[in-house]
């Protein structure tokens, strides 16, 4: 019975972290419509080309700190350590703002540079003066995203998950509803440079911070226990000066900042090869253009409702494993392991299967008919896949204080992937399957290899037992394989060949509701939803009395 609880309350944490995060992703899934609608495909990429570049330094920035302050504070709270941990939080937020100020001005002052290398001398397309001028303008977010990070892990480590949940919300609310009215205003109201649209779109990232950041500061006032020394030191806690605190936080930050530096310069892989190769390829500057965009804006948008799952997944998973694995509960860390990997594969496999079979009619619902960029997003939404394993499994890694491998793995993953890319765009090329098939193959490659690595390595040094994860695998795999031959089959009644929004969006929900049915019914059937859920869920489900 407490098994059960234990394992209910991991299951509870992980889908309120989840919650948040998809319900940003949805919100940020769905502005995407009309914003589309409202600019250019040269805006589109513009956007692609600030977003690329702030993403790099935002890992700089805000990556380490976060998760590791997520990290100790769990621990130390696991002990008891109260006063500590709030010295901990206090020294994470002086060094993210310090970091952030750093990365807006290096951003500010080296935007043209860094357009050039997005870019380098293409012509046809975005200039570097308007490239380098969206790149000062979302630098601004720098200013408050890190402390906004610090603070949330401050939260996360506390197992503070519904506040931390809901100012993503509110960080994603504010910045789309920013985004929608200053690009309405800007180019049907004052009718000004696209460029200033574009501007006002990635400003909005500042604007959503913001908001999210107040919102976690009402909460701190509400909350001053937890953000206050209230008790005498430890005996134990004692020799935990502030010296020996940063040291803890920076040694315990670094590998998470490499490691999600690492992360994102996998999209950045395709920022800097993609444009570049195509042109040198023969393909014009706005086909180039538009696979780049469909890869790092549009596409990305659609695959991360894919990725947030992951991303939920990992929220609560530090602190529930950094907790149990400092207090040497290796059973728990074991059943905590085996059951997020198969509730990621559980949840994701068969939307990344679903989307990629209805990739036509949801391109064409979010955006329009482009044959080029649905044949991309049709292989592409695999590495939202591969990308959450991908993530988990380093995630895990690093928690179990595997830094050193996971960033020998991560680092030659990343060099593959860097030197692979333009040679398997050629070869998709010379197949004549489009040389920006090759960009999606060598991602998955690279990151599907480097996480069953990581796995086995885990499995080796905690002499972890996999026979269930290996057994549920197989299952979930067949289940899915149910679900496809069943949508194949229905695609022999209703074709998927309209061309019109309204009538796309019938055809998906058809799509969608036959499918999650015969994948639930399957799933019941092989176990799935007891082994993941127990008997609570299938009570609730009226599955079991």
């Amino acid at each position: 019975m407490v098994k059960e609880k234990k394992k209910s309350s991991f299951i509870n944490d992980s889908f309120i972290s989840i919650f948040g995060v998809v319900a940003c992703k949805v919100i940020g899934l769905l502005y995407v419509i009309p914003f589309y609608a409202m600019i250019s495909t040269a805006g589109g990429a513009l956007y692609s080309y600030a977003y690329s570049i702030y993403t790099l330094f935002l890992s700089l920035s805000t990556s380490g700190i976060p998760a590791a302050m997520s990290k100790i504070i769990s621990e130390y709270n696991s002990l008891g350590y109260n006063n500590t941990k709030i010295k901990v939080y206090k020294i994470g937020l002086s060094i993210m703002m310090i970091l952030g100020i750093v990365g807006f001005i290096l951003m500010m002052v080296f935007a043209p540079q860094l357009a050039h290398m997005l870019i380098g001398n293409m012509k046809g397309g975005n200039s570097i003066s308007d490239i380098a001028f969206v790149i000062r303008i979302i630098s601004s977010a720098l200013l408050i995203v890190p402390m906004l990070s610090v603070t949330k892990g401050y939260f996360q480590g506390q197992k503070m998950f519904k506040q931390a949940a809901w100012s993503n919300v509110i960080e994603q609310v504010a910045r789309v509803a920013f985004l929608l009215i200053g690009c309405y205003l800007c180019i049907y109201k004052f009718k000004i440079d696209e460029k200033f649209a574009i501007a006002v779109a990635v400003f909005s990232a500042t604007i959503g911070a913001v908001a999210a950041y107040l919102y976690l500061y009402y909460k701190k006032r509400k909350n001053k226990e937890i953000f206050s020394v209230m008790t005498k030191d430890k005996k134990e806690e004692k020799g935990l000066d502030k010296k020996t605190l940063d040291k803890q936080i920076i040694a315990c930050a670094v590998p998470f900042i490499v490691i999600d530096l690492l992360k994102s310069a996998y999209g950045m892989v395709d920022s800097l090869t993609v444009v570049r190769g195509m042109t040198y390829m023969g393909y014009s500057a706005e086909v180039s253009e538009l696979a780049l965009s469909t890869f790092a804006t549009w596409g990305a948008k659609l695959t991360m409702i894919v990725i947030s799952i992951s991303m939920g997944l990992t929220t609560s998973l530090i602190p529930n494993i950094a907790s149990d694995n400092i207090k040497g509960d290796h059973d728990k860390v074991n059943r905590k392991i085996s059951l997020a990997i198969i509730m990621l594969l559980f949840i994701t496999l068969p939307m990344t299967i679903g989307i990629s079979f209805l990739a036509k009619p949801i391109w064409i619902i979010f955006y329009s008919y482009k044959e080029v960029s649905i044949d991309i997003f049709k292989l592409f939404i695999f590495t939202a896949a591969s990308f959450a394993i991908y993530s988990v499994i380093i995630n895990i890694a690093q928690t179990l204080n595997h830094t050193k491998q996971v960033l020998i793995t991560l680092a030659t993953a990343f060099i593959l992937n860097f030197i692979g890319n333009i040679p398997f765009m050629y070869l998709c090329h010379k197949l004549g399957m489009g040389a920006y098939q090759g960009a999606s193959i060598c991602t998955l490659i690279t990151e599907l290899l480097p996480a069953l690595y990581l796995l086995i390595y885990i499995k080796k040094k905690h002499n972890l037992k996999f026979k269930e994860l290996t057994k549920n695998t197989f299952k979930i795999i067949l289940c899915n394989l149910i679900m496809v031959v069943s949508l194949i089959l229905l695609s022999q009644i209703i074709p998927l060949n309209s061309l019109h929004k309204t009538s796309c969006m019938i055809e998906v929900l058809i799509y969608a509701f036959v499918g999650m049915i015969v994948y639930i019914i399957a799933s019941y059937f092989a176990g799935l939803i007891k082994e993941i859920g127990g008997d609570r869920i299938l009570k609730k489900l009226r599955l079991k009395s």
